[in-house]
């Protein structure tokens, strides 16, 4: 039986769960205290100390993230010498701060500032020598810059904890500490995956995504290039936030039409993408399963996880599909069948692809992602970026009508929706893969036990008489336990999913960023994930291999997945990666 406590915070009576910390228990009847480096479940170690307060009968402060309750406590949360302290904390945190607000990315969205503004903080008592640090923008997705760091360690244990990476941690004593890499290198010469997760966790303008939002605006202008861009699942479920809008709004139409208003000459779907990629992964398990190939197959449209494998696994690289993502097979497509078909010089196509991840900007770079030395894809953005661009065009994202994506790419399924969440590759690929060898139009084909928000969901399923067990796995430190199962030959499975962020795409470090007080209160990735699943439900068009579109390119141009055309222009290899390059 739980054993619950009764104390006094401001007056309030509570009643709390013994081992509750006196910040939950002021969060149970409506208490905000401030936080700076707390993180829910991942950084509670009290090292900013915004979140004092006073306990009668005590010396000092009380650090309420850490602190836990007694029975018959009497908490206050704001008295003079509690506002007094925490004024001053703030003071010195920002005496030490980069203080370039007007044209920081994260103006608006700053804990930092928000604390500043929240606490009148106008003027700053302790000024004297600021720390200077190098701002590290060598890697082609993650820009460090730490003369904006306020040392709260929340990346270090989004990095060590949630994905179990550690590429980052604190170095140096005293004054001269700060947030870096071993040897203080550049996060493209260490062990990142540029996940992107120590973005998300960030509190301020330290960390973000190395931005191609200058290079797009150009291409939009040239009148000799044509720009077409595509939209991935996730990206559509949370870019209304970015306007104020509820967590997980669809906000499709809205997209669509934004994006036409910037000037892309096509605006197509990655949704058709996914699609592509089920026809060909599920086509690659059917040949690995029946055919006695290496299982078990494990998916490749992930670029964090797979730099991953590349870095710590490259013994197990041949349980890789070799199937591009998504939005590189598009683009490769877009660049060959449909350059073609609109009679248009490929050279002069400038693909740029809306993605909720920022390792997907290093992917599109890998010598891999090319065909007949042109990229399949120019340029990524992400969720982020789009809202900022169109912000830059002044457009009043929250009343614009709904339109639909371009004919003849813009036609997806449901199943190319639910890519955009944890277990939903696998869900995709199995409705194919169960029609495939069945040769029937199954009416099952909501796998649930590969849904949800848990790290790794294991299910059976039985198709066309054959027993097969397949995992979704979300988060690195995840991924590593399946990987360390396979490497010891305990792993039973045959079909493998593995995306690097927890949750899958709708978490990728280049969606919303959510505030402590925020990831706190509201699962953000369960609202999210049920728009993605409303967007399959409501589709008329469930099953990748029934997408017309697909159809139609398959007939005219790759003939079947699998070809020699499919494999030149759809899959790929990977390479074993050196962790350090210094």
């Amino acid at each position: 039986m739980e054993e619950f406590v009764t104390l006094t915070i401001d007056g309030q009576e509570v009643k709390a769960k013994k081992g509750t910390t006196i910040l939950q228990a002021a969060a149970q009847v409506g208490i905000d205290i401030p936080t700076l480096c707390f993180l829910k479940d991942i950084n509670e170690v009290g090292d900013c100390r915004m979140c004092i307060v006073e306990v009668e009968g005590r010396r000092g402060f009380a650090t309420s993230c850490i602190q836990t309750v007694e029975e018959g406590m009497i908490v206050h949360t704001h008295t003079p010498n509690v506002l007094e302290a925490r004024h001053v904390i703030l003071d010195l945190i920002i005496s030490n701060h980069a203080k370039d607000c007007l044209t920081c990315t994260r103006s608006g969205n700053c804990e930092l500032q928000a604390l500043a503004t929240k606490f009148n903080v106008l003027n700053i008592e302790f000024e004297g020598e600021r720390t200077q640090h190098k701002v590290d923008d060598l890697s082609p997705s993650i820009v460090r810059d730490f003369n904006k760091c306020i040392l709260c360690r929340r990346c270090v244990a989004a990095c060590k904890k949630v994905q179990k990476i550690g590429a980052i941690d604190c170095i140096n004593r005293g004054f001269e500490s700060c947030i870096s890499t071993v040897g203080d290198h550049s996060l493209n010469d260490v062990n990142c995956t540029f996940c992107g997760q120590c973005i998300q966790a960030c509190p301020t303008g330290a960390l973000h995504e190395k931005e191609m939002i200058d290079d797009v605006w150009v291409k939009l202008k040239d009148e000799d290039s044509y720009v077409i861009v595509q939209t991935a699942p996730a990206v559509r479920v949370a870019l209304g936030e970015e306007f104020g809008m509820e967590i997980g709004t669809n906000v499709t139409g809205k997209m669509v039409t934004a994006l036409k208003r910037l000037g892309f000459d096509k605006v197509f779907d990655t949704n058709t993408g996914a699609d592509f990629t089920i026809m060909e992964e599920a086509n690659e398990f059917i040949e690995r399963f029946t055919k006695g190939g290496v299982l078990p197959m494990i998916t490749s449209c992930s670029p964090g996880w797979v730099k991953y494998i590349e870095m710590n696994y490259p013994e197990l690289l041949p349980h890789l599909s070799t199937c591009k993502s998504p939005h590189q097979m598009f683009g490769a497509l877009l660049k060959t069948y449909y350059a073609k078909k609109e009679n248009i010089d490929p050279k002069n196509i400038y693909v740029v692809s809306v993605m909720p991840c920022i390792a997907k900007k290093f992917e599109r770079q890998r010598n891999e992602m090319q065909n007949d030395g042109l990229y399949d894809v120019d340029a990524v953005i992400t969720t982020r970026e789009l809202s900022r661009m169109i912000k830059q065009a002044n457009i009043d994202f929250t009343k614009l009508e709904d339109t639909q994506f371009d004919a003849p790419m813009g036609e997806a399924t449901g199943a190319g929706a639910i890519f955009g969440t944890t277990g939903g590759v696998m869900e995709a690929a199995l409705r194919t893969a169960q029609d495939t060898l069945t040769g029937e139009d199954l009416e099952k084909i909501d796998f649930n036990a590969v849904r949800g928000g848990e790290g790794i969901k294991k299910a059976n399923v039985n198709i066309a008489g054959n027993d097969i067990k397949v995992v979704a796995a979300s988060g690195l430190a995840n991924a590593q336990k399946i990987l360390e199962e396979i490497k010891k030959g305990t792993a039973d499975y045959q079909f493998v999913e593995i995306m690097a962020c927890p949750g899958g795409c709708i978490m990728g470090g280049g969606q919303p960023i959510k505030s402590s007080k925020i990831r706190s209160k509201v699962d953000v990735r369960k609202l999210r994930a049920e728009a993605l699943y409303d967007i399959d439900e409501k589709s008329t068009i469930r099953k990748s291999h029934q997408n017309p579109v697909i159809k139609k390119v398959y007939k005219e141009f790759l003939e079947k997945p699998g070809s020699h055309i499919a494999h030149e222009l759809l899959h790929t290899h990977y390479i074993e990666r050196e962790k350090y390059r210094i």
